[in-house]
């Protein structure tokens, strides 16, 4: 029988701007739920994100439908659940735990989230050559998107080479051997030069870490750029792209998608996206703009 009053929350660190609590809790009040969204931010409550198990063992046992967990505990969280859907487990990461019959089962909505905002808003947009900048958790999960949409190579690009070189040499096991290269910062004007498109999955540009992630010379109008940041919805990288003539993508359609499924592996519902989509757009401030 469904329920009708769920309490889920979110692990990371500095999570006190995140949206995800008021997009879930107002799905939830037009669904007629009694819904709680808490935060638990481990640089609030001054523990290490290896703290993240006895975290999770808490909420599960103080009653918890189900947890989001952010950076950056995505990945160290793995080794405290009882089982992983495939998403999941091919990424190595997990963004959504889910508790069932006293087990925490890992999801990762963040694939899919990417995956349906960049379909929406950057539909007809081409995917011969794609260069990710990013490696870290998100990365992983906008590359498995790229790919899974069509893309036929993606260059991950990242200051750490060897977390650069991991995610490739997974996306290659995962859909075959060429689809994806690595390659460090130096090499972005080359590769950009003849790019169809970007996929920005750093922090910079988020309000803690403004500014842009590289040089501006180096967009052109033949440039698709896709953001991953969502704080703000705008970033600096955006308007830079949007003044430069490029098609442009931002962050919220895959926060919003993402909690969306994540709402419905918690709840059994089916979220409004679109409700949701007009949400985060109220709540940034801005009209929403997701292809430029």
């Amino acid at each position: 029988m469904a329920k009708d009053s769920y309490l889920v929350g979110l692990i990371g660190a500095g999570i006190g701007p995140s949206l995800s609590p008021a997009l879930h809790e107002r799905e939830a009040d037009r669904q007629g739920l009694r819904y709680l969204y808490r935060l638990i931010d481990i640089d609030v409550l001054g523990v290490g994100p290896e703290a993240v198990g006895d975290l999770l063992r808490s909420a599960r046992d103080t009653g918890f439908d189900g947890l989001n967990i952010t950076h950056p505990c995505k990945q160290l969280v793995i080794e405290h659940l009882d089982a992983l859907s495939p998403q999941a487990e091919a990424l190595g990461a997990v963004n959504t735990v889910v508790f069932e019959d006293g087990r925490a089962i890992g999801h990762n909505t963040d694939v899919t989230g990417f995956a349906a905002s960049f379909a929406r808003g950057l539909p007809d947009v081409p995917l011969e050559k794609v260069v990710q900048l990013g490696a870290g958790g998100a990365g992983a999960a906008v590359a498995h998107a790229m790919l899974t949409l069509g893309a036929e190579r993606v260059t991950v690009v990242d200051a750490l080479a060897d977390r650069a070189a991991g995610l490739a040499a997974s996306l290659n096991r995962h859909f075959g051997e060429g689809r994806a290269a690595h390659a460090t910062p130096d090499r972005l004007p080359e590769l950009l030069a003849s790019a169809d498109g970007i996929v920005h999955a750093t922090p910079t540009g988020m309000a803690a870490h403004p500014g842009l992630p590289f040089a501006a010379e180096l967009l052109h109008p033949g440039l698709w750029v896709a953001e991953v940041v969502y704080r703000p919805l705008e970033t600096e990288l955006l308007r830079t792209a949007r003044a430069m003539g490029c098609a442009t993508l931002d962050g919220g359609g895959m926060a919003v998608f993402q909690a969306a499924d994540a709402f419905r592996l918690f709840t059994g519902r089916d979220p409004d996206s679109v409700r949701m989509l007009a949400d985060i757009a109220e709540m940034a401030g801005v009209v929403e703009n997701s292809a430029g």
